[in-house]
């Protein structure tokens, strides 16, 4: 891509999921060919790991660096063409428990970023959010949704030549660490019973891969203040099971019929549903092949930006994309995206829990 070709490229959050699969397409894949790419991540050993894979590659570097520290930003920012700001706090329970840290990270972290990249002359800036952040029901939605208002005022609010700033806004990333896969892969090799919230809970889904080429290709299609979504499939999370036992169980010693289902009940704040946008949102979303774009509300103050991408299908959206209104993936379906993208491979990993926990559950088991 000739947007990053031959540029310098710093990564946040290079540790997790999506950090690691950027630094790794970055570095291996010939159409990107960056200069430099540098990784930032506040896990020490996770990030020593990182850097010692890529001991041959004179164009990577890793530095230990929190977002929250504006100089430390500044410092490594220096140099800096393109960056990719996937450093976050997203898990739902945790950023309950420790609403303050979330604010910290999740948006102070997202001021910060907008602050250095002013400040060293960043020519764009791709901030990785959340379907969470549409119609928020907790405190990790909210604060990723006011991360995507940050970055969209960032760009409206600019002047002269300064950063482009844009947002990309993910499903569910299959295969990330603390997702669903892990929970039932390890359910099932104890031979059951797999737990869900509710028979009718739909999830729009993507891949690693997929998410990460949101990232690449929103650094090639940003104007500037956009959100980028993809186009994803919708299943539920019931029939999700139901094909990991189908294929999971006899590697297990196991026939899929002896792995019981339990419904436990959905938990307070969590959504049976997903949506890609608001409503308020579709009035100004352009169509395109892949993705959509979500247009600032707000158009700059000091430019005239014309939103015209090539390959557009529509400038008119009326669907905000609920996925309980969507077609769902059929079992069959299910089967062929977990082998397509090899999810099944990915998960078992040691720490892994058994079950998920929603705040007040603890309380509950202890009081």
């Amino acid at each position: 891509m000739s947007t990053l070709k031959n540029k310098n490229i710093l990564v946040t959050g290079s540790c997790g999921t999506v950090g690691t699969e950027l630094i790794k397409q970055l570095l291996t894949d010939d159409q990107f060919s960056p200069a430099r790419v540098i990784g930032i991540d506040n896990n020490e050993s996770e990030l020593f790991f990182q850097d010692q894979k890529y001991l041959s590659d004179s164009r990577a570097n890793f530095f230990l660096a929190d977002i929250r520290d504006l100089e430390k930003l500044n410092h490594v920012m220096a140099g800096i063409d393109v960056v990719f700001h996937t450093a976050a706090l997203k898990h739902v329970v945790m950023c309950e428990r420790s609403p303050m840290e979330a604010v910290q990270s999740n948006i102070l972290g997202v001021e910060n970023i907008v602050r250095a990249a002013n400040s060293c002359g960043v020519k764009k800036v791709i901030f990785t959010s959340s379907d969470k952040a549409v119609n928020p029901t907790n405190v990790m939605g909210t604060t990723k949704l006011m991360g995507e208002r940050l970055i969209t005022a960032a760009n409206s609010a600019k002047q002269g030549e300064g950063p482009i700033f844009a947002s990309t806004r993910f499903g569910n990333v299959l295969g990330s660490r603390g997702s669903v896969l892990p929970i039932f892969q390890k359910q099932i090799e104890q031979g059951g019973p797999v737990t869900l919230t509710d028979n009718e809970m739909t999830r729009f889904i993507m891949s690693i891969e997929q998410s990460v080429r949101l990232v690449l290709e929103s650094a090639e299609l940003v104007k500037g203040g956009e959100v980028f979504i993809t186009k994803m499939p919708v299943l539920r999370i019931a029939d999700l099971a139901k094909a990991m036992i189908e294929e999971l169980a006899p590697a297990y010693g196991y026939k899929p019929e002896d792995i019981a289902i339990n419904m436990i009940g959905s938990k307070p704040g969590e959504k049976l549903y997903e949506e890609l946008m608001s409503e308020e949102e579709t009035r100004r979303t352009i169509e395109l092949e892949q993705y959509f774009a979500v247009t600032p509300a707000f158009k700059g103050l000091y430019h005239d930006i014309d939103y015209s991408y090539d390959g557009e299908v529509s400038r008119s959206v009326d669907d905000p994309y609920n996925s309980s209104l969507q077609p769902v993936m059929s079992i069959d379906e299910i089967k062929q995206f977990l082998h397509e993208f090899k999810l099944l491979d990915r998960i078992g990993e040691d720490g892994e829990p058994t079950k998920r926990y929603w705040p007040g559950d603890k309380e509950e088991t202890t009081s």
